[in-house]
């Protein structure tokens, strides 16, 4: 379980990636939110580490490997584009690209969660709070073209979900890199992609919680049929 536990550690890809750090988390973050085989990368803690990178190296003078203009810049983009090529390969296709039998790197009830996601909030705000629920975000935009949200609306709510999301968690990296000692950065990473990835799960574990609260709420049946004959009840 070793290789999927550096697939989901953000600093596993930056240390990998080297010189092409910059470059590297672009496409992870086009791939995790327009590819359906990218829901297993690092999104929400790969942007917060790549942040703390750009800024630590420069508390220190030294070169960063990460460019902070070019992540703050290039990041929302790619995350726009990515979702926007989801979109219109759901638009396009339609529910075949969902016809495929359960694998390790797709699940059908991935795509039913997007989709209950997606009625739950409707279109605009399922659109930008699915930005900050992993998995959901990568099923949601071939989901929503599937469902016929028109291009122009899915381009104006994926566009504030996209930056509100990547300068958000960027920003905060940022923010972080220069309170904390470069030497002991490693030491500030694990726990933050922790807490990280924690947050991000807390939409998906409250509606967990809420629906089973409502399964136990739901009345049992009571007709004749159903409920146990009680002594009152006429004898056949």
């Amino acid at each position: 379980m070793d290789w999927l536990w550096n697939l989901l550690d953000p600093t596993w890809w930056l240390t990998i990636l080297g010189a092409f750090a910059t470059i590297g988390v672009l496409a992870i973050i086009f791939a995790e939110t327009g590819l359906l085989l990218g829901f297993f990368l690092p999104g929400d803690s790969l942007l917060v580490a790549a942040g703390i990178f750009s800024s630590a190296s420069l508390v220190v003078g030294e070169a960063p490997p990460i460019s902070f203009p070019v992540l703050v810049i290039g990041t929302p983009l790619c995350a726009i584009a990515g979702a926007q090529l989801g979109h219109f390969l759901g638009a396009k296709f339609g529910r075949k690209m969902f016809d495929r039998p359960d694998s390790r790197l797709f699940k059908r009830e991935h795509v039913v969660r997007a989709e209950e996601f997606f009625q739950k909030f409707g279109p605009a705000r399922a659109v930008v709070l699915a930005r900050f629920v992993p998995i959901v975000r990568t099923f949601m935009n071939p989901v929503a073209g599937v469902l016929e949200m028109p291009a122009r609306r899915f381009f104006l709510w994926n566009v504030i979900g996209g930056v509100v999301w990547v300068e958000g968690l960027v920003l905060l990296g940022y923010f972080l890199g220069s309170k904390v000692d470069p030497k002991q950065i490693d030491k500030y990473i694990l726990p933050g992609v922790f807490i990280i990835v924690f947050i991000s799960l807390i939409p998906i574990i409250v509606e967990v919680v809420k629906k089973r609260r409502e399964r136990k709420r739901l009345p049992l049946p009571n007709g004749k049929h159903h409920r146990v004959p009680s002594s009152t009840d006429p004898q056949h």
